[in-house]
């Protein structure tokens, strides 16, 4: 089964908000299976729209581990909270089979 990567694009509006979802998110994904490869590292667009204040990739096992993350009630309760402090994109795809 092939891994899943999330990837999630996101701008901060509220600082002082979004250090609540700090507080939530992470620990929400890595419980959940999720692997950090990237957090809000410096990032450089060669084509399309510029990136994003933060650009995060995070691994999963399969495309179903990391949709039931985004569905679990830790990170429904850090997605609550990021509410109204940042503009954010996520999405899921999948890795090659091995």
């Amino acid at each position: 089964m092939p891994k899943a990567y999330w990837i999630a694009r996101v701008d901060v509006t509220d600082a002082d908000a979004y250090a609540t979802y700090m507080a939530l998110g992470p620990a929400a994904l890595i419980a959940n299976g999720g692997k950090l490869l990237s957090r809000g590292g410096s990032a450089v667009a060669l084509e399309g729209p510029p990136p994003r204040q933060r650009n995060v990739v995070i691994e999963f096992e399969s495309m179903a581990a990391a949709l039931a993350c985004h569905a679990s009630p830790e990170y429904g309760a850090a997605r609550a909270a990021r509410t109204g402090a940042a503009e954010v994109e996520i999405l899921i795809v999948e890795g090659l089979s091995e």
